[in-house]
């Protein structure tokens, strides 16, 4: 699963000072023993995303609920395959993607696509992939003004690393050598190949979405 001591030192590496540090490493199971609802062990690809998902909706009805509101979970995690997914307010999705909808509440992504990153370039694909996009599940939720969709993306990688940093430190997510390593790789390979911010589609720099990454990571969800 995901890292705890050694990735703060390699986004510093990575990203530059960052103040804050890492959470406590947690031992293999503990997501079974802390309570939580998850019932994967993420053995597998099939078991990783059950377990990103749960975890992470997890974590965030914590968050809601100790400042008094309610997260209201997705409504569907849909797996598909080329261009065979659910569309979006007349929108069809596309391969080789993920995505939240706000019409409908769900998420949705290609199966093969990830499963590709996966295999290709560890487990961290997954839990950069999902809590990212649960990241804008949680914006909805949330009264938020962006001038520019960058903006929206980066601050869902940093409640992505947040969401994280908060799992280890809570003890429910195992580490594994590398892990780290994986983290910053996808996070690179997700990223824009230029800064060009203003356009619709933009998610930000690799450097950038690994800099949000590790702000929410080390700093919580309120540095969001």
């Amino acid at each position: 699963m995901l890292a705890a001591l050694v990735l703060l030192a390699t986004l510093v590496a990575s990203c530059g000072t960052l103040p804050g540090s890492p959470p406590d490493r947690a031992e293999p199971g503990d997501a079974a023993s802390r309570g939580t609802p998850c019932e994967s062990n993420g053995d597998d690809f099939p078991g990783d995303v059950l377990l990103a998902r749960c975890l992470t909706e997890w974590f965030w009805a914590q968050r809601f609920q100790e400042n008094d509101a309610q997260y209201r979970p997705i409504t569907r995690f849909v797996a598909y395959q080329g261009t065979d997914g659910p569309d979006c307010g007349g929108q069809a999705a596309v391969p080789e993607n993920a995505f939240y909808c706000p019409i409908g509440h769900f998420i949705a992504y290609d199966a093969v696509w990830l499963k590709a990153m996966y295999d290709q370039l560890g487990d961290g694909a997954v839990y950069v992939v999902i809590p990212h996009e649960l990241g804008h599940a949680v914006q909805a939720q949330l009264v938020g003004n962006f001038s520019f969709n960058v903006q929206r993306e980066l601050q869902a990688d940093c409640y992505a690393g947040a969401a994280l940093g908060g799992l280890i430190q809570a003890g429910v997510l195992s580490a594994e050598q590398g892990d780290e390593e994986e983290l910053l790789i996808n996070l690179q390979a997700a990223g824009d190949p230029t800064d060009v911010w203003w356009t619709p589609d933009a998610h930000g720099t690799p450097e950038q979405r690994q800099r949000s990454f590790a702000q929410g990571y080390t700093e919580g969800v309120v540095t969001c």
